[in-house]
């Protein structure tokens, strides 16, 4: 298959569009998935008119042959693999190929991509300095926006867009070196002194190492954290034209540098409407657990229309079923829990309230499930990852697949710099008044 073939949809008839005493035909396209859209890239040509959706609810912004998403019927495959068996039969560094070249890796591939991923897993040392000018209590999201995007600074020899060996390069850089980046980041605000990667552990292995062990201590790494962390990893891995997706997708379309476009889709998943929910959703089950536990007098004020307080981690924009990563990790969750038997009323709280979402009339009917922030911010704090770093994790996990999306993005063959319109509201033509007559 050619790169050109990959953005081929089927043509499937026309839409007819009646404006004024003209009838225009725009084409109606069919993917492989049976979604259909109608083409209006020439709408504005053929009647000087836009179309406008706020927010892109509505809009196809591309086509794309990497994520799979139906949520009425909770569906989510990557490359054409459902979540559920990637999750089974698969680890992250596994997934992270499959994203961005296509395939699932033999064996002498995947060697070869984690022996390319373990050559660059320590950062510049000068870059470790950047630390030491980040006051102690920055966010880690913060941190790692701006070292990412100064990646670009220190390694010049792999930033041309069009170059295939170079973004090779780059995409090993940038898997290799965002755990090292964001372990340094947590060690800063704990003040204490940064570790080096150890190559000799797994991905996962090799960012609790970095996260949780000392020069004075060396830190025994639990299985079960470094599978549940596996498991997290690849159900945040990607998921369609998300918001930080598209926001690399456009930085890249006026061909930035990978470096560049990454640390824009960091930002993006900053916000607490996407990437920082599932630290809403623990300030939500810490505020809850402040108030004595009591969970019927919070489950009653989300139901109140009139009350402004959200549950935090039930429901999704997309899925108006079970979020199919929710499932896989909710298992994971209870045998965290299980094994720690941790005495933290946060816990309880958060098993009650899951109850209440799956049995309560009110939530099953609206289909608020509890979500992937819901069971992923209450495995992280299980193991003993700080708040603050909840989204720093996301990005790593969503790393792969903002790449593929980059590298799909440029080859394209239709590629053109990302421009939407817009309808103006504002003052229609006025004189300037000058100064002295205002």
């Amino acid at each position: 298959m050619t790169a050109s073939d990959k953005f081929q949809t089927q043509d499937v008839g026309t839409a007819r569009l009646t404006y004024g005493d003209q009838e225009i035909e725009l084409p109606l396209l069919e993917g492989s998935e049976g979604e259909r859209a109608i083409d209006i890239s020439a709408l504005r040509k053929m009647t000087s008119l836009v179309t406008l959706d706020e927010g892109f609810v509505n809009t196809g912004s591309t086509r794309s042959a990497i994520t799979f998403l139906d949520g009425e019927k909770g569906i989510l495959r990557y490359r054409g693999y459902p979540i559920e068996e990637l999750a089974a039969h698969c680890d992250f560094i596994e997934v992270a190929y499959l994203l961005i070249h296509g395939e699932l890796p033999d064996s002498e591939q995947a060697a070869a991509f984690r022996s390319g991923i373990r050559h660059h897993t320590m950062i510049h040392e000068d870059m470790r300095s950047f630390y030491n000018g980040f006051p102690r209590d920055a966010h880690p999201m913060a941190i790692l926006s701006s070292v990412v995007g100064a990646l670009s600074t220190f390694y010049q020899d792999s930033m041309q867009v069009d170059d295939p060996e170079q973004v090779e390069i780059s995409i090993f850089r940038l898997i290799a070196k965002l755990p090292t980046i964001a372990a340094y980041s947590y060690k800063k605000s704990i003040g204490q002194p940064f570790m080096y990667p150890n190559n000799d552990l797994d991905y996962c292995e090799n960012f609790l190492h970095m996260m949780f062990a000392t020069p004075a201590h060396e830190h025994m790494i639990d299985p079960d954290f470094a599978e549940a962390l596996n498991l997290l990893l690849i159900v945040h891995a990607d998921h369609e034209q998300n918001c930080s997706t598209s926001t690399v997708r456009m930085v890249g379309s006026s061909n930035a540098n990978l470096f560049a476009s990454i640390s824009a889709g960091i930002g993006a998943l900053w916000g607490p409407l996407h990437g920082g929910a599932n630290e809403a959703c623990v300030s939500m089950l810490e505020q809850i657990a402040a108030d004595g536990g009591n969970v019927k007098k919070y489950v009653d004020m989300a139901k109140d229309k009139n009350n402004s307080f959200r549950l935090m981690g039930f429901g999704h924009r997309v899925y108006k079923n079970f979020d199919p990563r929710a499932k896989i990790i909710r298992a994971c969750c209870d045998k965290l829990l299980s094994k720690l038997n941790i005495d933290d009323p946060l816990f309880d709280v958060a098993q009650e309230l899951q109850e209440v979402a799956l049995k309560d009339e009110y939530f099953v009917e609206r289909k608020l499930y509890p979500n992937v922030d819901f069971y992923s911010g209450v495995i992280y704090r299980a193991m003993g990852i700080p708040v603050q770093m909840f989204t720093v994790l996301f990005a790593i996990g969503r790393l792969p697949g903002w790449i593929a999306h980059w590298r799909e993005l440029h080859a394209n063959p239709g590629k053109r710099i990302y421009r939407p319109r817009q309808i103006y509201t504002g003052d229609t033509e006025r004189k300037v008044v000058p100064i002295e007559q205002r």
